[in-house]
Formats: C-alpha cells, structure tokens, sequence
C-alpha cells in the first residue's frame, strides 16, 4: 500500500524506432535532414520525438535557431541509444549470418570515374553471383562519399583519395592513370607530350572543387614545380567527366581527364590522349567503409567481390 503523501513515479518507455529517429536528429542537427534518412515527413519525425519526450518526462532536444542540439537528458538517452541500435544490428546480422541470409539491398556511394566506368560492369558481374542483392550506388564528389559513409548514409564507398579520419578503413583497389585530353585537329593531336609551360597559355577545363580529379592534378602540377592551378588558365569549371568531354569535343578547351573516362572516344578517334612532359599521373582508387559500424554479409560479400575484381585486373594487365 503506497504511503499518504508518497508520489507515484510514472515508467519510462520507448521503442527502437523512437530511437532510431532521436538518434537521426541528434547526430544530423536537423529536423528535416533525419527525416529524409529515416524516409518520413519532417511533421511525423517532429510528433515521433514530441511522443519519445511525453514517455520518458522531459525535453530532449532544443532548437538554436536553425540547429538541433541534445540537452542534458537527451545526451544520456543517445549515449543509450547508440548502444541499444548497435544491439539490435548485431542481433540481426548474426541471424542473418546464421540462415544464410543473401537478399536485401547494399547501399553504396562512389566518385565519378569509378561510378560512372567502373562499378557498373562490376556490379553486373556481383548481380550474376548474387541475384536476390540490389544494389544502389550515389554518385557524388569524394568529399561527399567520406561524409555519408561515416554518417551511416553508405555502407560502402569507392573514391580516388584518402580522409584523415580514423574511423575509415581503406581497401586499395584499382589504379588509374590521368592522361591530357584534346580533340581531334587540336594543334597538340600529333605530339606524344606536352610541356606544362605550353599546357598553362592553352585554355582549360577544370572539374568542378571536390573533384578527386582535380586534387590530384594539382598535387602533380605542384610537385613538378608550378603553383598548382593558379598557373592554368581556365575557361570554365564543370561538374561531370562527361561535361568536360564534351567541352574538349566543342574546342572548349583541354583538360586532364581519366583514361578510363575516355576509352570510348580514344578507340573513335575522336580523343587524342598527351601525356604532361615529366609528370606520369596515377592514382588509386580505394574501397572505404567505416570501422565503428558491424559489416552485414551482404557488405562483407561485396567488399570480398570488388577485392578479389580489382586483383584480377590487375594480374590480366599485368599478364
């Protein structure tokens, strides 16, 4: 029997998907940008969080003008969260691992080159050893495919450049060589190289900023001695290889592209592909994924697929 003047405290409760969505929130600092995560409207994430802070007793987040902050209670719940969403992920894979599970989607995030020339015929190839697995690949700057793969957004990403973060892990896959491109009746067409002096008074297209592309010709271009891209002079900055493409085709100017982005019009003619005197310009490009987060076996059959694709390239050029 409760005792005259005792106060009865209410339970607290919620459920995993009120946790998932707070999570969101808390780690996004939006309202509108976890909505889009969790695919729900910003009104029914805004009621599921005002409905998680009628259960537990008290505010969780404040909003500082356009940004989303935990209070004090709300850092306690996350820092729970965060263990109990794990929990449940490692629950399900291991029942996945343990049935055998080999169907579902993985979500994946890639760099231009590799998205747009590589990862489709591999993907074709992983599709004919796994057809019950989907796959869906962003294509974006490799900027942008760092960030969502450690906001949780991608499972897997494939970029042309490594982040300082710790949390990453990189798995180096295939090489790729950046070659000066001109179009057919250029005044260069006919040589096999071209001085970065004559390369700086000649009109040329840049990738867009973010681009793995141009980091890497600007890293090359200083290391040969120039000031980087400030020693270019450019005409215009375009967001895709295929836009610069097509800039070269139009006598827009010359730029520095892909190999592997131009192998259909150097085998046309309608590319010619220079080396810069000096410079041989390769980089690599590395399969990435973050260490903080349980691989599902989906993931982990990709990660083992692209791995064992690139080594097989690699000895057919070799060979």
């Amino acid at each position: 029997m409760q005792k005259k003047g005792s106060r009865q405290i209410a339970s607290i409760d919620f459920d995993l998907r009120q946790l998932e969505i707070f999570r969101k929130v808390v780690e996004l600092e939006s309202f509108s940008k976890a909505a889009e995560a969790v695919s729900l409207a910003q009104a029914s994430v805004s009621e599921r969080i005002a409905t998680l802070e009628n259960m537990v007793g008290t505010k969780l987040l404040d909003r500082l003008g356009r940004q989303v902050v935990p209070t004090g209670a709300g850092e306690i719940l996350y820092k729970h969260a965060i263990l109990l969403l794990d929990m449940k992920r490692t629950a399900s894979l291991e029942m996945q691992e343990f049935l055998g599970v080999r169907r579902g989607e993985i979500r994946m995030g890639a760099s231009t080159i590799p998205g747009e020339y590589i990862l489709p015929r591999v993907t074709g190839h992983f599709r004919k050893r796994y057809p019950s697995v989907s796959v869906a690949l962003t294509i974006s700057d490799t900027g942008v495919i760092h960030r969502r793969v450690l906001e949780g957004d991608f499972e897997l990403g494939v970029v042309g450049s490594r982040a300082s973060h710790k949390a990453l892990i990189y798995n180096e896959l295939w090489e790729d060589e950046l070659v000066l491109a001109v179009p057919v009746g250029h005044a260069w067409e006919g040589r096999k190289e071209v001085s970065i002096e004559d390369l700086c008074h000649e009109p040329f297209i840049l990738r867009e900023s973010g681009s793995g592309t141009l980091k890497i010709l600007e890293s090359y271009l200083k290391e040969a001695g120039a000031k980087g891209l400030d020693d270019l002079q450019p005409v215009a900055s375009l967001g895709t290889s295929t836009a610069v493409k097509e800039g070269i085709k139009a006598g827009l100017g010359v730029s520095v592209l892909s190999s592997r982005a131009i192998e259909t019009e150097l085998k046309t003619g309608i590319l010619r592909a220079l080396k810069i005197k000096g410079l041989t310009m390769l980089r690599r490009f590395y399969l990435i994924r973050d260490r903080r987060r349980v691989a599902t076996p989906l993931t982990r059959a990709m990660v083992d697929f692209l791995v064992e694709a690139s080594a097989k390239e690699k000895k057919t050029n070799e060979g």
